[in-house]
C-alpha cells in the first residue's frame, strides 16, 4: 500500500488555527521510490475526527490559490492535503506545454495516495474523504473517480473539479458523487465538453453540473481583473466573476459537507 511519510512537522505563522505539515507521499505505482508527491496538511483546531479534502493544483503548479483553499476548508472543519504533483518531480509551470505528469496516470495516482494516506490518521474520519481540483487538477479529479481507473471502489466520498478539462471518450465511468463547475466563456476548458461527458455518463445521477454564463476560467480567484496566460497554443483568460465565485464555494461547502458529514 502507497504510504505518506512525514517530512519534518513545522507549523506556519505560529497560528493555531492554521497548523500545517509537510508532507511527502509516494508517487503513483508506475512511478520510481525515489520520487514523492510533497503538500501541505491543514487542519481545523481539535482532536476530530474531521471530514477530509485533497486539494489539485492547476497547471502552473502549487500557488497561493490552491494553500488558500486547504486553509478555507480547514475553516470549513475539513482537514485539507493540499498536494504538489510539479515541484517535487523538478518540473514548473506547465501551463504552456503538454502538461506533465499526466492528470491520468502519474496525479491520479498522487490523488489516490493521498486519500489513504489522509483516511489513516487517528484525526480524520476513514472513508470521509473528498478531492477538489482546479484546471488541471480538475481534469485529474475526472480521472480519479472513474471506476475503471481508480481503485475498486475509488478512495473518495465525493469530488469537485472547477473548470476541468472533460473529455467524453474517457470521463463517462464517474462511480461517486461529483460535483462540476463550469464558466460559459472558458476559453480553455471549453464547457462544452463537460456538457458532452454528462450526456455520456453511465450513471447520471451522480454528477451535477453548474455553469456560469458570464465566467471565464478561474472564476474563483482572488484578485480583480482579467489576466491572460500563455497556453500550449494561444493565449487564455482567466477573471474572477463576482456572481460566480462566492456561488461556487458556497455549492461546494454545501456539496462536501452534505456528502463527508453525513
Amino acid at each position: 500500500m502507497l504510504r505518506f511519510v512525514l517530512a519534518g512537522l513545522l507549523l506556519l505563522g505560529g497560528c493555531a488555527a492554521e497548523p500545517v505539515q509537510h508532507v511527502a507521499a509516494p508517487a503513483a505505482p508506475d512511478m520510481s521510490a525515489q520520487v514523492v508527491a510533497q503538500g501541505r496538511l491543514y487542519r481545523p483546531n481539535g482532536a476530530g475526527p474531521f471530514p477530509a479534502v485533497v486539494v489539485l493544483h492547476g497547471c502552473g503548479g502549487m500557488a497561493a490559490h490552491h494553500r488558500n483553499w486547504g486553509r478555507r476548508l480547514a475553516e470549513w472543519g475539513y482537514v485539507a492535503l493540499v498536494i504538489d504533483s510539479f515541484g517535487p518531480r523538478g518540473h514548473g509551470g506547465q501551463c504552456a506545454l503538454n502538461p506533465q505528469p499526466t492528470p491520468a496516470e502519474t496525479r491520479a495516482g498522487d490523488a489516490w495516495a493521498a486519500a489513504r494516506h489522509l483516511s489513516g490518521l487517528p484525526f480524520v474520519r476513514a472513508g470521509r474523504v473528498g478531492v477538489i481540483g482546479f484546471s488541471h487538477g480538475g481534469r485529474t479529479v475526472m480521472h480519479a473517480v472513474q471506476q475503471r481507473v481508480a481503485d475498486n471502489p475509488p478512495p473518495f466520498a465525493a469530488a469537485v473539479a472547477f473548470y476541468p478539462g472533460c473529455d467524453a471518450r474517457v470521463h463517462t465511468e464517474v462511480a461517486l458523487p461529483t460535483l462540476i463547475l463550469a464558466g460559459e466563456k472558458d476559453d480553455w476548458t471549453p464547457v462544452d465538453r463537460c456538457r458532452d461527458v454528462v450526456r455520456a455518463l453511465r450513471r447520471p445521477e451522480l454528477v451535477s453540473l453548474t455553469v456560469y454564463p458570464n465566467a471565464y476560467h478561474g472564476f474563483d480567484r482572488e484578485r480583480e481583473g482579467a489576466v491572460f496566460v500563455r497556453g500550449a497554443r494561444t493565449d487564455h483568460r482567466l477573471e474572477r466573476d463576482p456572481q460566480a465565485a462566492p456561488d461556487a464555494l458556497a455549492r461546494t461547502r454545501a456539496f462536501f459537507d452534505r456528502h463527508l458529514r453525513g
